[in-house]
């Protein structure tokens, strides 16, 4: 299985589950395919960066230590001028950030993939672009 996960599934991975949070049980299954090898995870270039952020603004005194496991996670990398430009399409047409139509975007470009997010409000705009489902959606076993 491959799949793109967006920064509202990777932050699940390490911020603690409190009512406001859902489905971090399916997060964290996610991981551990990935972990066992029956994931394979690609990711837009500013993955990282993204996470990082938010890791540094929610739980500054262990932001360091959460991003070098993240940066343990096993993945690859897309960063090609036509998703780019299949980014930049659909940021305008659903007037998103750049940044969440780049996942998206990347698992357009690459056959089999989905990506799997949990901003219900991006998925609401961008399900009938195909090849993304929502985290409470999503199984492990493949019945999306």
């Amino acid at each position: 299985m491959i799949l793109t996960v967006d920064a509202s599934v990777a932050l699940k991975w390490f911020l603690k589950p409190c009512d406001a949070e859902h489905d971090t049980d399916r997060a964290l299954s996610i991981l551990t395919g990935i972990d066992d090898a029956r994931i394979q995870l690609i990711q837009p270039p500013h993955f990282l960066a993204e996470v990082a952020a938010v890791l540094a603004r929610e739980k500054p005194g262990e932001a360091q230590d959460d991003l070098l496991d993240l940066q343990n996670v096993e993945r690859r990398t897309m960063d090609t001028s036509d998703i780019y430009a299949t980014a930049l399409e659909l940021s305008i047409r659903f007037r998103q950030h750049l940044f969440d139509t780049l996942y998206h975007a990347v698992a357009l470009h690459t056959p089999g993939a989905a990506l799997v997010t949990a901003d219900r409000r991006y998925y609401d705009k961008a399900c009938g672009a195909g090849q993304i489902v929502l985290l409470s959606n999503w199984s492990s076993v493949g019945q999306n």
